[in-house]
């Protein structure tokens, strides 16, 4: 079975790029799921919607969490651990990315070991989600990618799907998706079908123990004014960024720079400490960190080892 996710903002028709996808399988014989995921519609929110194709009936429901095929449409999505783009990737999955860096920056800066494919971005835009008909485009690079869709399927998925807009939007997609679909031509069929997922295997989610408190300790009210250093923010974590200090580059700048809350300072000799009672655990850190010198690590485990901001 192929495991296919789009990445992508409101706006930027990642939907729409499933659905073509899916049409494009179904029009080769596949049996398709197809299906967006998303909260409240906001535009430029992330967003991500997944295609499911095999020769036999589909049993599996809900999200992919081992996709075979991630497709990153904006690359602004991949640093924010809350869109999801790396959940699941291993080994075997093919990470495309729509980007102005090469795939070896990317390999790097995600210290990851599978495929990475590039598709160049298009022209920049004030408004993300306003990336011109890259739907289309990300359905067309996708298709080729699995190797077992043809240029005319693909074109006739568009045309179906996009039936109701007209013969320009028709067109201009098509155009966009074909051209995408060349472009991948040395990497086709890179991506592979994987097996079905065993029960043996399942991996049950870990779990953060809340201690239960009465409500005059967990649940204070404070009315006195400049008192945020007294909400201990921090609780909320389930996970810890821990650095390795000697993986650090001391370049006192980026962690700091990019934590959303301030709560990483940086010291005379540029070594970086972090704020525990008040890091919410948001991981951008770990994401944004060159040398990947700093570690994501569960809550748990790391009031357990009694981690205090160094790796052990």
């Amino acid at each position: 079975m192929y495991r296919i996710r789009f990445h992508g903002r409101g706006g930027q028709g990642m939907k729409t790029a499933s659905r073509i996808l899916g049409n494009a399988f179904f029009g080769e014989g596949f049996e398709v799921q197809d299906a967006p995921r998303y909260g409240a519609e906001r535009r430029g929110a992330p967003i991500f919607a997944y295609v499911r194709a095999a020769r036999e009936a589909i049993d599996e429901r809900g999200i992919i969490t081992r996709p075979d095929l991630v497709i990153v449409a904006d690359d602004t999505l991949v640093p924010e651990p809350a869109s999801g783009v790396l959940a699941g990737v291993d080994e075997h999955t093919v990470l495309l990315i729509n980007t102005m860096e090469s795939a070896n920056v990317w390999r790097h800066r995600l210290n990851i070991s599978g495929p990475v494919i590039t598709l160049p971005a298009s022209a920049d835009v004030e408004d993300r989600a306003e990336l011109p008909y890259i739907g289309a485009t990300c359905a067309g690079a996708g298709a080729r990618l699995v190797g077992v869709i043809g240029r005319e399927t693909l074109a006739d998925a568009i045309r179906l799907e996009l039936a109701e807009h007209g013969a320009g939007v028709i067109e201009r997609n098509q155009e966009n998706a074909l051209e995408a679909y060349d472009r991948m031509e040395e990497h086709a069929g890179t991506v592979t079908e994987s097996g079905a997922t065993s029960a043996v295997d399942y991996e049950r989610p870990e779990w953060a123990e809340l201690p239960f408190e009465a409500a005059r300790i967990s649940a204070p009210t404070i009315y006195a004014a400049a008192n945020s250093v007294e909400v201990r923010t921090g609780l909320w974590r389930t996970l810890r960024p821990v650095i390795d200090h000697e993986r650090c580059n001391r370049c006192w700048w980026v962690c700091s720079t990019f934590c959303p809350d301030g709560v990483i300072a940086v010291g005379d000799d540029g070594s970086p400490s972090i704020d525990y009672d008040h890091c919410k655990g948001c991981m951008i850190c770990v994401a944004m960190c060159p040398p990947h010198a700093i570690e994501a690590v569960p809550e748990q485990e790391a009031q357990h080892a009694g981690t205090a901001g160094e790796a052990p």
